[in-house]
């Protein structure tokens, strides 16, 4: 009989060159799923990404601490237990300019892909 689930054991750890965590869970790197993709992120204290207009839904649930986020230019502080849906082509900024690390999860539909995350320049 075939089994009607799949235990995600080794998730797709992303290299990164700004300190952060980014475990993949379900998406393109692991599973090659291009209608989502669900990752376990760690953002370190004083950690930033560029302004970004992606071209999927993301979906944030904040664990343990706070991140920043910057929609259209508004500035939004999230804590844990707390969780956004921004959506496709919203111009946003991620950080986290606190004093602890940021765990949370991210989710987004269709799959996150670094063709259309769309990042400007820091």
């Amino acid at each position: 009989m075939t089994k009607k689930y799949t235990i995600q054991k080794s998730p797709f750890i992303v290299p990164t060159d700004d300190g952060k965590y980014i475990g993949e869970h379900w998406g393109k790197a692991t599973d090659g799923n291009s209608d989502i993709s669900i990752a376990h992120m760690i953002a370190p204290p004083g950690w930033k990404e560029p302004f970004q207009t992606p071209e999927f839904d993301e979906y944030t649930f904040i664990i343990k601490g706070k991140k920043q986020f910057i929609i259209d230019g508004e500035t939004l502080i999230l804590k844990a237990g707390q969780s956004i849906k921004i959506s496709k082509n919203t111009r946003v900024q991620y950080s986290n300019p606190f004093d602890q690390e940021c765990e949370y999860l991210a989710i987004c539909t269709p799959a996150f892909s670094p063709d259309t995350v769309n990042r400007e320049e820091l």
